[in-house]
Parts: C-alpha cells; sequence; structure tokens
C-alpha cells in the first residue's frame, strides 16, 4: 500500500496516513500547518488581487484590538486642539467622551485599524452601522474634510505620533503636507478609499448604508 515508503495511500473512501511517518507528522505539525496556510495564502491572494489582507480574511485572530490608542493618541487631541467635530453622519457635535470610533471602510473588508480610515463618529449610528459601506459620493467629502483636520492638527502640535505613519501609504512623504492643495489632497484620499469601496461592494457582497 505504501510504495517506496510515501506518507500517505489513497483509496475509495479515504486518505491513510503510513504509520511510519506518524512521529515526524505529529513533531512537526506546527511548521506543516503553516506551510499549508502559506500557500493557501498565496493561492487566494494570486485570484483576488484587489482583497486586502488575504491572510486575516482566511485566519481571522480570536479577539479584535481595541481602538483606544487612536482615540486617546489621534481623536482626542485632535478635539482638544480643534473643538467638537461633527459627525459625519448624523452631523451631531462629538466632543471627547462623546463618540465612537468608525471604520469608514468596514473592518470585515479590510482588517486593520490605520488612522486613515479611523473617525470618530456618533456612538447610536456607529452601533447600526455594522459592516454597511458608505456611499461614497454622499460621504467621502465631510469624512475627508475630517481626516484633513486630524492630519493636520496632529503633525502640526505632534509631529513624532506613531500614528502619522498610517499615512504614509496615502503621502509618503509627510513633510510635504502643508505644500499641498487641498484638492491634491484630497485626490490622494480618494484615490485609496474609492476602490476599496467600488471593491468590496462590487465584489465581496458588502452593503451599501441608505
Amino acid at each position: 500500500m505504501f510504495a517506496n515508503d510515501c506518507i500517505y495511500a489513497v483509496d475509495e473512501h479515504s486518505v491513510i496516513i503510513n504509520p511510519k511517518w506518524i512521529t515526524y507528522l505529529t513533531k512537526n505539525s506546527g511548521i506543516l500547518k503553516a506551510f499549508c496556510y502559506w500557500h493557501l495564502c498565496l493561492y487566494v491572494q494570486k485570484r483576488n488581487p484587489n482583497v486586502p489582507d488575504i491572510a486575516n480574511k482566511l485566519f481571522k485572530p480570536p479577539h479584535r484590538n481595541s481602538l483606544l490608542k487612536p482615540r486617546k493618541e489621534f481623536w482626542d487631541i485632535v478635539i482638544e486642539r480643534t473643538g467638537p467635530v461633527k459627525c459625519i453622519y448624523t452631523k451631531n457635535l462629538l466632543n471627547i467622551n462623546e463618540y465612537a470610533v468608525d471604520h469608514f471602510v468596514p473592518f470585515a473588508f479590510v482588517s486593520h485599524d490605520l488612522i486613515w480610515n479611523l473617525i470618530p463618529a456618533d456612538k447610536n449610528f456607529n452601533c447600526s452601522k455594522s459592516d454597511k459601506l458608505p456611499i461614497f459620493d454622499r460621504y467621502f467629502d465631510d469624512y475627508f474634510d475630517l481626516q484633513e483636520l486630524g492630519l493636520k492638527a496632529i503633525i502640526n502640535d505632534s509631529p513624532k505620533n506613531k500614528l502619522l505613519q498610517d499615512y504614509l501609504t496615502i503621502l509618503p512623504d509627510l513633510s510635504l503636507l502643508n505644500s499641498l492643495s487641498k484638492e491634491d489632497l484630497k485626490n490622494r484620499f480618494k484615490d485609496n478609499i474609492h476602490p476599496l469601496i467600488t471593491i468590496a461592494a462590487a465584489n465581496n457582497g458588502f452593503e451599501y448604508m441608505y
């Protein structure tokens, strides 16, 4: 059955492991499992090139990260410096301790907590929003205004804030921020956000909120 001491044999109903390999497979199960997962990720990513963070979609961590850091080390500082901000969904004014941190593009799609995708939002609305997508033409301008406010407030007040590194995917050289026109900066955000929302809706089954 096990020609040349092969690891397994196959019949009409099952896969049969060669007993000679049991010790090896048991001892090295972690390495073998990681090898299989890695190649599964490569296979799925190759066939879904526009979907971000395939690995975390295949193998979700048991717990999501806390959003306390972006709240305390970014948006609370922005509100302290600039005053209450307006929720882009409800138009309610939000002060410190009066907002939830919202993923503009749902976490279920992007699988990350990068600050360029996080904004303060009305707590009640954020609970009802769930994993639905914002309608781009309706909400992007207000999203961008809030992000621009936050980015400029932090970079001027606390230029060594580590969360600023999250913006490097949008603006690789943050020192150019103040020399960019509002329209140029807005287009950089648009080029980053619009494809994510489009792909999430078109290819991944995410619904828009209405």
